[in-house]
Parts: structure tokens; sequence; C-alpha cells
């Protein structure tokens, strides 16, 4: 049986078979926070984070039979996230940046499986082109960081949970960091521009709402055939654009609730979207208790929610950033909960179907997918 979506969660790695079975794949009891997998490419990836041992990842050649370990991205000892200080005795002021979190992970090219992105906390983008035997800090994106003091969101740093890599021309990559809104690059990284025009933080005093670099998208999706086209799911709304991220229009329509952290975008219609709503901030928990799913087919026109399948009864479940996946079909969708539950929807979201109500909290979902 052949794995057609991996699932990382606070307990170990499992995968998704072809027969909807879920079974365990690897690094059972650790943290893993990110996967990478492709039907045509021979090298997976698993970062994990092991807490006082440090962040860790592995390389697997056979489809998860076997993990190799590989470097981790390590910063250089003199590139603090903080802004320069007196020279001190202290350790820390030493040290300088540390790795806490690699928080997103894709293919940097087409057809070519060792040349490898990644987002990290505090705020770093790191490039591999030996399947992560090393890595390189990009430079101009980190010394951006440093000067607006980019702050953090979820965590106490900045971090970058997105990343996205043009279809057509892999030098074009847009990623979302939190809090600093969308950054472009169309030169594989040597120069960036903020792409953050529309949005809006309603967490700020209203004279620095609009600000492009203090935008906390929580996660940026683009439409492999239109990829103009982006939808991200902010921590106070939900924007979209279809201008190549240049500006940004805010969507007011969604309804039980415009929070949440996941957002997923049908490959072959960018007006099709999917969403998770919550209650924000103060209570952190599905509107009302219901756990439902958000969907537009229109570009952000009207919403429909669907719960067939879902818990019928008062539910606590949130979905991470990365919990919610599509597949290349834009049929199938996978969904996977703080509490570990599992769903799998077949029909583009409109009903469900629970695969496991027992694993631990699952903190990404992605399908095997064609890149």
């Amino acid at each position: 049986m052949n794995p057609i979506a991996l699932i990382a969660t606070k307990k170990g790695l499992f995968q998704l078979l072809d027969d909807l079975t879920v079974q365990p794949l690897g690094f059972m009891g650790i943290p893993v926070t990110m996967v990478l997998a492709s039907k045509n490419r021979k090298q997976w990836y698993a970062a994990l984070n092991h807490g006082h041992f440090g962040v860790k990842f592995h390389r697997s050649s056979d489809m998860g039979v076997t993990w190799e370990e590989m470097s981790a991205p390590q910063y250089p000892q003199n590139k603090s996230p903080q802004k320069e200080q007196p020279q001190t005795d202290s350790p820390q002021d030493e040290k300088g940046a540390s790795l806490k979190l690699i928080w997103s992970l894709e293919f940097a090219e087409d057809n070519n499986d060792k040349k490898l992105w990644a987002g990290t906390v505090p705020g770093g983008l790191f490039y591999s082109d030996d399947s992560g035997k090393s890595w390189q800090l990009n430079e101009s994106l980190w010394q951006y960081k440093l000067e607006q003091e980019w702050f953090g969101g979820g965590f106490d740093e900045a971090g970058i949970h997105s990343i996205c890599v043009h279809p057509d021309d892999a030098s074009h990559i847009n990623i979302g960091v939190s809090c600093a809104g969308i950054w472009q690059t169309t030169d594989n990284g040597d120069t960036w521009q903020n792409k953050s025009k529309g949005m809006r933080a309603e967490y700020m005093p209203p004279e620095q709402q609009f600000d492009p670099t203090i935008q906390d998208p929580h996660l940026l999706v683009q439409c492999p055939t239109s990829p103009d086209s982006f939808w991200v799911q902010h921590h106070n709304g939900i924007f979209k654009s279809i201008d190549g991220a240049d500006s940004w229009s805010e969507i007011d329509t969604a309804n039980p609730s415009n929070f949440g952290f996941s957002v997923a975008v049908h490959p072959k219609d960018p007006n099709t979207a999917w969403f998770v709503p919550a209650i924000k901030d103060d209570c952190r928990i599905p509107v009302d208790g219901k756990f439902v799913l958000m969907k537009t087919t229109d570009g952000g026109q009207s919403f429909t929610t669907h719960k067939k399948g879902l818990p019928s009864t008062i539910s606590y479940d949130l979905v991470y950033r990365h919990g919610l996946d599509v597949d290349d079909s834009g049929d199938r969708l996978l969904m996977g909960s703080t509490t570990g539950n599992l769903w799998l929807s077949v029909n583009q979201g409109d009903s469900w179907r629970c695969l496991s109500h027992h694993l631990p909290p699952i903190f990404a979902v992605r399908f095997v997918k064609q890149f």
C-alpha cells in the first residue's frame, strides 16, 4: 500500500495509506513540525523539534521506511535577532540567533528533490542545494528582519510559515511572515519587497493598521494553475490577491468567523478556497462550539459552511496553520486538529469521514502530491 498523505504530530510522524488506514511512520514520541514529500521525487523530508535537544532534520530515500539525519539550519553566530547592543560578556549575546523551529519546507525547483527552502523561527529563510547536508541563510531578507524588528505572533519571535514557489519560475517566491506580512523575490532571494498593500492589522493603533511590515498572515497559499491568485488567512480577516500579491482586498462575507489559522485553495480554480473558523484571541475554540468548514466558490463573495461528518456536539478542535490540505485533483481534503482528530473529504469539503480520533495533536497534514 502506498502513502497518500503524511501527518506530522506532537508525538511522531504518521502516514495515510491508500486504503485509508493511518499507520505510524517514524519518530514516535517526538514532535514533527513539518514534512515534505512528492510522488515524483525520491527524497522525502521531516523536521523535528526535540525540545532540550533542539531542532533536527531528516531525509528518507525509501518513502519513509528509513530516515537519515541531515544538518539543521544554523544561524551564523553574529546574526543576532536583537538590535545592536553595547558589548557584554553575556553568553547569549555571543551566540546570537538560534534556531527554534522549522515552520515551513518546500522544494525550490521543479523536478529536483535536493534543492529546498526552509522557513524558520526566528524569522530566517534558509536554502539547501544538497538535500539538507548544508544550509545558507538568506542574508538580504534577514537584514530586513533586523532593521524592521519583526515581532512574533504565535511565537515570541517572528516566523516564516509559508513559502510559495511560482510554478513557472522558481526564482519568483512569495513568503508569509508572522508578523511582517508578505514578502516577494523575483531573483531567487537576492532582493525582496514587502507585498502587503491592502492588509489591515486591527490589533494596532489606527494610524499603524495598514503598515505592511506589521501584518500577521497566519497562512499564505497560491493557486498552482493561476499563480497570480493568492489567499491569506490573516489574524483578523481573510484577504485575497489576483495580481500576484501587488495588492490585497479584505473579504468581509465570512460566516461564522473571519478568524482562523488554515486555508487551502483549489489547485485548478482560484475562486474556490476553504477555511476553518474559530473565535479570535480570548477563546480559541470553534464559534459556539460548532466545528465547521467554510468554503467559497466565487472568490469570497459568499461562503457556505459544511459540517456533515464533523463533530455534532460541542467541540474544542482547532486546526493549525498547516492542518488542512487539498490534493492534486482538488476533490480530496485532509484536515487534522489539535485534539488528534483526522478527517478526509472526497467531495471538496461538502462531507467528511473521520479516519482517527486518537492521534496526538496534529501540526501538519500534507498529501503526497505531484509537483
